[in-house]
C-alpha cells in the first residue's frame, strides 16, 4: 500500500510538471535565475578568498640582525619562531644573499653600485621574514621576540630592528578588510537566500493555484494530506533539479568566456579552472539547493489549500 502511494505521488508530480506547460517553464526560469545567483555567490566567495589569501601572502614582518650576528644564532631564532602556532612560515636571508639581491635590483643604477663599492664591505643585515596564518597574529609574534630577546653567545642582543611598526597600519587595515569582507559576504548570502525562497514560493504557489479546483475535489473525497501535497512537492523537486542542471550547463561556457579575463584581472584566479576543479562540490550545492527550494516552497504554498 505504501509503495502504491509513493508511486502515485511520483507519477502525479511528474504529470503536474509536464501538463502545466507555460507555468512549469516560468517556474523553471525563475528557479534558474535563483540558482544562478547562488552559483555566482560560490564563485564570488572563492574569488574573495583567493584575493585575500594572495594579499595575506604578501604581508610579513622582517626581523633584521646586527652584522656581527652568527648564522647559528639567527637560525636558532628561526627555529623558535617556527614552533609558534600562529607562525605560517619563516624564511632566512643571509647578508650575502641580501647583497646579491640588492645588486640585481640596482643593476642599472651605476651611481648606487659605485657608492656600495666605496664602502668596501657588506652593509646589509641578515634577516628573517615571518609570515603568520592570520594578519592579526603579527603583534603577538613581535611581542614574543621582544619578551624573549635573541642573544649572542656573549649575551648581547643580535636583533637590530623589526619592521613591524612600519607595516602595522597595513596589517591592521588588511585584518579589518578580511573581517569586513567575510561579514558582508555572509550578509549577502543570507539576503539572497531569503530572496530566493520568496521568489520560489511565489512561482510554485502560482503553479499550485492553477490546480486549486482539483485540490478542492481531492479534499472533499477525503484524500490525505500526503496524497494531496506529495505530487506538488515532487513537482517542486523536479523543477529545482531541472533548473540546477540548466544552471550547471550554462555555467560551463560562461566560465570559459570569463576565465581568461578573471585570470588577468585577479592575479591568476581562473573561473573555468575553478569550476572544473570544484565541479562535484558546485553540482552538489546547486542540486541540493534546487531540491530544497522546490520542496520547501511547495510545502508552504500548498498549506493554504490543505487548511492545516
Amino acid at each position: 500500500m505504501e509503495w502504491m502511494l509513493i508511486k502515485r505521488v511520483l507519477v502525479g508530480g511528474w504529470k503536474n510538471f509536464a501538463r502545466s506547460g507555460a507555468v512549469s517553464a516560468a517556474t523553471v526560469l525563475i528557479m534558474t535565475v535563483t540558482l544562478a545567483i547562488i552559483g555566482s555567490l560560490i564563485f564570488i566567495s572563492a574569488l574573495l578568498t583567493y584575493t585575500l589569501d594572495a594579499i595575506k601572502d604578501k604581508v610579513d614582518v622582517s626581523v633584521y640582525f646586527v652584522t656581527t650576528a652568527a648564522e647559528a644564532d639567527i637560525l636558532a631564532v628561526k627555529d623558535r619562531l617556527e614552533k609558534l602556532p600562529q607562525v605560517k612560515s619563516v624564511s632566512y636571508t643571509s647578508a650575502e644573499d641580501a647583497l646579491t639581491a640588492f645588486k640585481e635590483r640596482h643593476a642599472n643604477d651605476q651611481l648606487t653600485l659605485q657608492a656600495l663599492n666605496e664602502l668596501g664591505g657588506n652593509p646589509l643585515d641578515a634577516s628573517l621574514s615571518v609570515k603568520a596564518d592570520d594578519p592579526g597574529e603579527y603583534e603577538s609574534i613581535v611581542s614574543f621576540l621582544e619578551a624573549s630577546p635573541a642573544l649572542s653567545a656573549g649575551g648581547a642582543s643580535i636583533v637590530d630592528r623589526i619592521n613591524y611598526a612600519q607595516n602595522k597600519e597595513v596589517i591592521d587595515r588588511l585584518a579589518l578588510a578580511i573581517r569586513a569582507t567575510r561579514e558582508i559576504g555572509f550578509a549577502i548570502v543570507i539576503l539572497f537566500a531569503i530572496a530566493s525562497i520568496l521568489i520560489a514560493f511565489a512561482t510554485v504557489r502560482l503553479a499550485i493555484y492553477t490546480a486549486k479546483d482539483e485540490i478542492g475535489v481531492m479534499r472533499l473525497v477525503g484524500a490525505s494530506n500526503m496524497y494531496v501535497q506529495g505530487p506538488f512537492i515532487i513537482t517542486g523537486i523536479i523543477t529545482g533539479v531541472v533548473a540546477a542542471v540548466l544552471v550547471l550547463f550554462l555555467m560551463w561556457p560562461a566560465t570559459l568566456y570569463a576565465g581568461a579575463k578573471t585570470s588577468g584581472w585577479f592575479g591568476g584566479f581562473n573561473l573555468a579552472s575553478y569550476y572544473a576543479g570544484h565541479f562535484a562540490l558546485i553540482f552538489f550545492i546547486l542540486i541540493l539547493s534546487g531540491i530544497a527550494l522546490g520542496a520547501v516552497a511547495s510545502v508552504f504554498a500548498i498549506r493554504k489549500y490543505l487548511k492545516v
